[in-house]
């Protein structure tokens, strides 16, 4: 499990996913750092370790990420930490447009997609 301030390859993460799930990386994306935590069983492991890390809970949502694919189909937005009536989040995926967005730039921004081929 790891944190990622600064930036990531797709090579990075389809190596992830091949030990983990076989086509997917789980990844929690702190909204406000502008960080996220991956490689890790479970979403709720990588919440915890950013909230050790000083996040907080509302800043916090969980995705999958599909290194395989282009587009849309890159980030999925499905976690059970993302439950949260309080913030009137009512499903595992992230309800509020705004909040989607910014995730997706969040990902942009960390996830290094243009590698040379060797």
């Amino acid at each position: 499990m790891k944190i990622v301030e600064k930036e990531i390859t797709i090579g990075e993460l389809e190596e992830m996913s091949g030990k983990m799930f076989g086509n997917l990386v789980k990844a929690v994306v702190d909204v406000e750092k502008e960080i996220m935590a991956i490689d890790a069983d479970l979403h709720a492991d990588e919440e915890a370790l950013l909230l050790e890390k000083g996040s907080e809970q509302k800043n916090l949502w969980g995705i999958n990420i599909y290194p395989e694919m282009k587009g849309p189909d890159f980030v999925e937005f499905d976690s059970m930490i993302n439950l949260r009536p309080s913030q009137n989040n009512r499903s595992r995926g992230v309800e509020d447009v705004t909040i989607q967005k910014n995730i997706l730039e969040i990902v942009e921004k960390l996830v290094k997609k243009n590698e040379q081929s060797a």
